[in-house]
Parts: C-alpha cells; sequence; structure tokens
C-alpha cells in the first residue's frame, strides 16, 4: 500500500480564490508557478494546422526527439542522443519516472528543504523514503556539496533543483560540480528538476549533465515555453536507464498528446517571443524586489531565476496558511503558503509567483502595500 502524502495547500487557496471569482470578486493569482501567458503564436498556429489534416493517435514524435537533443548540444554542450529522451505528459510523470527505474522501494532520497512540495510527496507514493536537508540563508536555500557529504549513510539518490522553486535560486556551477562529484563518490543517483532553465535574471544556469552524464533530468515545456496546459515535458535517462524508461512510460502513461508535440516542436524555435516574456518577469521581479520591504518582507530568499519570492512573514504570523488564505479574503490576492515547501519552517513564509502581466503585478501591489500597513506585528 502506497504511503499517505500531505495535501498542496496552495491548492486550496486557489479553490477559494475561484470560488470569490465566481461570486464576482477580481482575483489576482500568484499562487501558481504558471505563466499568464499561452503558447507561442507560431505553436498555436501549427497546432490549428495539426488539427485539420492529421487524426493523430499514440505517438511520440521522433523530430521533438531530435530537436532536445539539438537543445542539450547547443545551450549546454553536451552530447544527449534522442535514445535517451523520452517524451512526458509535463514534468510531473517525468518525476515519477526517474524515481520509479532508478530506485527500488525503501531506498533513501535527499531533497533539499524548503523544496516543491511534489518531490516529498512523489517520494513517499512510491515508497521510497525522503531525507530532507535544511537549507536556510547561509546556503542560499540550496543543497551543497557538503551536505550531501555529511548524510550517513549515503543517499541511494538526490533531487537538485536549479533554479529552485519555491526560492529561484540558482546552485552557482563550482557548487554543483562539487555536489557531482560527491554524488559519483557515493553512490548517488542525481535527478536534476531542470524545469526553470531559461527563467534567469543574471546567473547563468547549468545543466547537471555537464557535470554528470549518468544523472537523470526533468524537464517541461510548462514555464520558459509558456505552455503548462499542454502537459508536454521530457525525462533524460542514463544509457543505462533508457531502455527500463521506455519500458515504464508504455505501460504507465502510454505517450504524450500528440497535439502537444507538433506545437511543443515549433516553440523550441520562438525564442523572441519567449525571451519576451522573461523581460515581462524581470520588470515584476524589480517591482516586487523594490516594493517588498516597504510592505515590512526584508529577508527574501535571492530569486536568481523562475519567477518566485519566498519571503520571510515571521514577524507578522506563524500560520502561513492562514495568512494567506486571510490576505486573499481581504484583497483578492492569491499567494502560496509556505508550509508547502518546508513543512517544519515554512509555517514563516509565504511565495509571490509573479509570473503575471506588469499591470497585475501593479494591481496587486496596489492591493497589498495597505493591507500589509494594518497587520499587527508580533
Amino acid at each position: 500500500m502506497g504511503q499517505d502524502i500531505s495535501p498542496f495547500q496552495a491548492i486550496a487557496i486557489s479553490r477559494r480564490a475561484h470560488e470569490m471569482k465566481a461570486e464576482g470578486r477580481r482575483i489576482l493569482h500568484m499562487e501558481f508557478g504558471q505563466p499568464s501567458t499561452g503558447a507561442p503564436a507560431a505553436a498555436i498556429a501549427a497546432a490549428h494546422t495539426v488539427l485539420d489534416t492529421d487524426a493523430m493517435g499514440y505517438w511520440e514524435s521522433p523530430p521533438l526527439k531530435a530537436r532536445i537533443s539539438r537543445h542539450y548540444r547547443e545551450t549546454y554542450g553536451v552530447d544527449v542522443p534522442a535514445r535517451r529522451i523520452a517524451i512526458t505528459c509535463g514534468a510531473s510523470p517525468a518525476l515519477v519516472l526517474a524515481l520509479a527505474t532508478a530506485f527500488n522501494p525503501g531506498d533513501r532520497i535527499a531533497l533539499a528543504r524548503p523544496g516543491y512540495v511534489a518531490y516529498r510527496n512523489t517520494i513517499r507514493a512510491l515508497n521510497l523514503e525522503p531525507v530532507e536537508i535544511p537549507c536556510g540563508e547561509a546556503e542560499r536555500f540550496q543543497l551543497t556539496a557538503a551536505a550531501l557529504e555529511a548524510l550517513d549513510p549515503a543517499p541511494a539518490g538526490v533531487i537538485l533543483a536549479s533554479p529552485a522553486n519555491p526560492t529561484g535560486t540558482i546552485i552557482a556551477e563550482a557548487e554543483l560540480r562539487a555536489i557531482a562529484d560527491v554524488a559519483r563518490r557515493r553512490g548517488t543517483r542525481i535527478i536534476s528538476d531542470e524545469i526553470y532553465h531559461g527563467l534567469t535574471y543574471g546567473p547563468k544556469i547549468h545543466s547537471i549533465l555537464e557535470f554528470e552524464p549518468s544523472a537523470y533530468v526533468v524537464n517541461s515545456f510548462s514555464k520558459y515555453f509558456s505552455m503548462a496546459g499542454w502537459r508536454l515535458g521530457w525525462l533524460v535517462s542514463p544509457e543505462d536507464g533508457a531502455a527500463r524508461t521506455g519500458a515504464y512510460i508504455g505501460n504507465l502513461f502510454l505517450t504524450a498528446p500528440s497535439l502537444a508535440q507538433h506545437a511543443g516542436l515549433v516553440a523550441m524555435d520562438s525564442r523572441e517571443e519567449l525571451d519576451g516574456h522573461v523581460e515581462v518577469y524581470r520588470r515584476n521581479r524589480t517591482l516586487l524586489l523594490d516594493a517588498l520591504p516597504r510592505l515590512g518582507l526584508e529577508r527574501i530568499a535571492p530569486p536568481d531565476g523562475a519567477f518566485y519570492i519566498y519571503a520571510d512573514i515571521s514577524r507578522f504570523t506563524d500560520d502561513s496558511l492562514g495568512f494567506c488564505m486571510k490576505l486573499l479574503e481581504d484583497t483578492g490576492v492569491a499567494t502560496a503558503p509556505g508550509v508547502d515547501f518546508d513543512p517544519v519552517d515554512g509555517h514563516r513564509f509565504m511565495r509571490f509567483s509573479f509570473a503575471l502581466s506588469t499591470e497585475e503585478i501593479e494591481e496587486a501591489l496596489g492591493r497589498l502595500e495597505p493591507w500589509f500597513r494594518t497587520q499587527k506585528r508580533r
């Protein structure tokens, strides 16, 4: 029997937000990490053509796999043959595939805390054991080689995320190389969630494959490519795991949507439009970084990438879920409570997503600033 897992509290926030919208309230959604923009125009046009000309069916696109392979050569300088790439229904099935094919029930999987809620819960659901490593301001909220080295016994696996959710922090090249060295020496298999690659505001982003070719890499079209609803992603498996991944995906998931695969291929060459979205996020990030101190939120994780700001709200509350729910009810601004990302210390944090339009961010700040001024400080 699978283990019990915790609910995703941001879903409860979002459910209430949609109820309020149905009641006639204008809601600003900063609770989920999904772009407010749609798929690139050329990808949508391609999808219309496919709908008119292709009956579609179960299919894994060879052209898309070849294009992803080229992406790794051009972006990271690494050779990833198409046979190692599996097309998935988004990053979530890719994570399930990596964990299910690489590990045995009972294996210990290390991960940073705070971290994406689904890491911990998917590990548990597959009868593996999460080993959460507390990562605070001193570590820039990221896992380090020293922390991985200190685990005794060595874990069977480790999940990395750079840029990370909920913090947006990026692991520097030297640290990522050191983590790969420790993992290799201690026999720890790496799963790298690279779903936020392409979203950076300065620091260079590196793929773990530059330092450890035997790592599993999860990626998706949901974030940079602005195609969350199309449910399209991929998993890079090591040479010794690719055949097993193929067998699992065929039995568990069949294939990703054919229409999404056609559109995703075109999206990969829509960089000018997509980079324009990143510039919007950059402006939004600046607006929030300027405004948050006025709200009393001076202590935040450094948002190097992705589109999140993780803020310490301990001067106001030790109940982040209740705080976010009250904020929603009073202002119509939906945010994510830190308890989703950190079951130990997350009661004093909240996460803002700035993957909205700049006009929506400005409207949100117009509501947040007077509300925070009315909140009693502890």
